[in-house]
């Protein structure tokens, strides 16, 4: 991940070009658009992915390996997606494998490191992140008879706590899961520090950077993983998932996989015919971010591109969370000014459904904004607000603007006042 920006902001006409970009947010005769507050859930997807996958699909489809120019072109096509990204994340392109999401390819690659545990092992995992990046490892664990150990949640600052990583990652652990940031409450976790220390008992490192990718740089080299996972459809793309392995690792993954398959990686992980039309929209979406950037090659705009929407969306974050803090009778799930967080918000009102609070959002503010546990189930227990309907998420993508923020503001101070708590 690339140190934060401090500079290179978007201006008023830069996001405004930004937002040309998205079909979904222009007005189109009667048809009034969304202000989309739903980013960690999934962003709204760039032209230039819709073109990418128009332009396959109208152009000639066909399936992989054969002479005719349709479907070298398809070959080609999946090529050109893992060198796209591998210069979004700063990988070598064979060690990008794609899949139908994050969840799926999880569970192929634990299934794929059952050899590597036995009884006598541990695996790691957190109480903070969503369960994609748990009930996978856990499944392996329990197949193998391994035990699971959970890195907690501290429930007064919303972060992991990293005081007792020496006791709690040992000779004896053979898999450490980690989240980049939440996906709820958006606290970016100290990861390289439980690299670093996984590292030391020679441990696998399974990184999920799906809520992160879509706000920070990153470098998957100079992190150090053995395994990231995110998903195009949270960076302005298709569903589509990737897995980025090691090639270290990723070699001697014994995968579950058709015995005429190739046996190479990455194609060793893509069991069955993949999304060619999603992986192309994954193309026009990495490129609508490189266009954002400037540099010498596609990795250095890329880098700058990401600063600049990291900027962008930390200049809202400022905002909301100045006057999310100040809201009386609002409980907000957010960790000290001094943790970096993505631009990413939970809270709750105390006596009031969380969807009963979108609903009226969606109703009267023609605003998206999420409500649920979100697949952060531990967490949800541990803080308390199922009973609620668990938390009401507002989440930013580089497309929002400081007026849609301020019109947030105004619609839940309205809000407040018909509950009689503003």
């Amino acid at each position: 991940m690339a140190g934060h920006p401090a500079i290179h902001f978007m201006s008023s006409l830069a996001v405004a070009n930004l937002r040309a970009a998205f079909p979904a947010l222009q007005e189109s005769g009667d048809r009034k658009p969304f202000i989309y507050f739903d980013g960690p859930g999934g962003t709204q997807m760039a032209q230039q992915a819709i073109d990418g996958m128009l332009a396959y699909i109208t152009g000639g489809m066909a399936n992989l390996h054969g002479a005719f120019p349709t479907s070298v072109g398809t070959d080609n096509l999946l090529l050109e997606g893992r060198k796209a990204v591998a210069d979004l994340l700063h990988c070598a392109p064979e060690e990008v494998a794609f899949g139908q999401n994050m969840t799926t390819l999880a569970f192929s690659i634990a299934r794929s490191l059952g050899s590597f545990l036995s009884a006598e092992d541990e695996v790691v995992v957190t109480e903070m992140d969503h369960r994609a990046n748990v009930d996978p490892w856990v499944t392996l664990a329990n197949d193998k008879g391994a035990q699971v150990r959970f890195l907690e949640l501290d429930p007064n600052t919303y972060t992991l706590n990293l005081d007792k990583l020496d006791e709690l990652i040992t000779e004896k652990t053979r898999l450490v899961a980690i989240g980049m940031s939440s996906n709820v409450t958006g606290t970016v976790t100290d990861v390289r520090r439980v690299i670093a220390r996984a590292k030391e008992v020679n441990a696998i490192v399974v990184l999920d950077a799906v809520h992160a990718v879509p706000h920070l740089s990153f470098d998957f080299k100079e992190l150090g993983s053995d395994i990231l996972l995110c998903s195009a459809y949270k960076f302005f793309g298709p569903h589509i998932g990737i897995a980025v392995i090691a090639t270290s690792l990723f070699e001697k993954l014994q995968v579950y996989k058709l015995a005429p398959a190739p046996q190479q990686i990455p194609d060793k992980l893509e069991t069955g015919t993949q999304n060619h039309e999603a992986i192309a929209g994954l193309i026009g979406a990495i490129t609508f971010m490189e266009q954002l950037g400037e540099g010498k090659n596609r990795r250095e705009r890329l880098v700058s591109g990401m600063q600049r929407i990291e900027a962008h969306e930390q200049q809202l974050t400022a905002r909301l969370d100045s006057f999310l803090r100040q809201v009386p009778g609002l409980k907000l799930y957010r960790a000290a000014e001094s943790v970096y967080k993505t631009p990413t918000f939970a809270f709750t009102i105390p006596g009031i459904k969380a969807r009963e609070v979108t609903s009226w959002f969606a109703e009267n503010y023609h605003m998206c904004i999420a409500d649920g546990h979100f697949y952060a189930s531990t967490m949800a227990e541990k803080l308390g607000v199922n009973p609620m309907g668990g938390w009401v998420r507002i989440g930013l993508a580089p497309y929002n603007t400081m007026e849609e923020v301020a019109l947030f503001e105004q619609g839940l101070k309205e809000f407040m006042k018909t509950k009689g708590k503003y």
